[in-house]
């Protein structure tokens, strides 16, 4: 059976890669990066590869997404590294998308909301973002330009992502390392989202693909947690010891770095409407717990 084709941008990166490799049977994907010759900084660079692609698709995952790197860039502003790959390079993916006739999939943040919810509240995709940090900043101004360019596009905003194997650790990794050597560590306690399974992403890609849908959709996991939390239940999951977990605010822990949120928790209204569902963390964990031993066992 004949495959359909993805261009897409970032799928070398923490979620890229796992999405291709979960729906490879399904897409040829073709990357475009400076690996493969493509800067997306680069208009005509970006033009030339998208508009020459056959694929009706693109993904655009590409990122600067070091949130204290990009608060560095803040005083930079346009001339900044953040807002040239986030907000510049999403234009010229925007453009060639609209001189090839292509429709744009955007990867997003739940961090373009303020995040000053009470726990227990979350966004809906109906929301306007009031983006906390320069990240988030240059994120939604990317999200604009997307919907006023006038292009097919879905944006889904997904938070915290974390998988069970790649080159670079995210936090849930790294919570498992530190536990598993048994070395003490801070996790924070009063920041709260509901972290998003990559598995889960390419569930929902692939869904909103052959559903032909569009617009504005969230993704994020069915728990709500906080990093303290988080590194709880990696220990309970993987039988660690919990007391190597100490507690710390946002405040002692990100002083002098970038703003961090106090609950930016993500309501997937639209993805369960069409009958699709991600995993709260607790399964998501135990999900990576087997896909561990999985591997070790092989």
């Amino acid at each position: 059976m004949d495959k359909d084709n993805i261009v897409g941008t970032g799928l070398s990166g923490l979620v890229g890669s796992r999405i291709v490799e979960l729906l490879s049977q399904k897409y040829n994907f073709h990357d475009l990066s400076r690996k493969t010759g493509t800067d997306i900084t680069d208009r005509s660079s970006a033009t030339d590869k998208i508009s020459n692609s056959d694929s009706n698709i693109v993904l655009h995952m590409a990122a600067k997404t070091d949130v204290d790197g990009c608060e560095k860039d803040k005083d930079l502003k346009e001339n900044g590294e953040a807002w040239k790959i986030n907000v510049l390079g999403t234009e010229n993916i925007i453009e060639a998308c609209k001189s090839s006739e292509k429709k744009l999939i955007y990867i997003s943040t739940d961090m373009v909301f303020k995040g000053d919810k009470s726990l227990g509240q979350t966004y809906s995709e109906e929301e306007t973002p009031d983006p906390c940090n320069w990240y988030a900043q240059t994120k939604y101004e990317a999200e604009k330009r997307i919907i006023s360019a006038g292009i097919p596009f879905i944006i889904l905003r997904i938070a915290y992502p974390y998988r069970a194997v790649f080159e670079k650790k995210e936090y849930v990794r790294i919570f498992y390392s530190l536990l598993k050597d048994e070395k003490e560590f801070s996790a924070i306690t009063d920041n709260y989202f509901t972290p998003t399974f990559i598995d889960d992403i390419a569930v929902v890609l692939q869904n909103l693909i052959e559903k032909n849908q569009s617009g504005i959709f969230h993704a994020g996991g069915l728990q709500t947690v906080s990093p303290f939390e988080c590194a709880n239940i990696i220990a309970q999951t993987f039988n660690l010891d919990k007391s190597l977990i100490k507690s710390t605010t946002r405040e002692v822990y990100f002083k002098d770095r970038a703003y961090r949120p106090f609950n930016t928790s993500l309501k997937n209204a639209r993805i369960e409407s069409l009958g699709i569902q991600t995993r709260s963390f607790n399964e998501g964990i135990q999900e990576i717990r087997n896909q561990i031993l999985k591997i070790k066992n092989t």
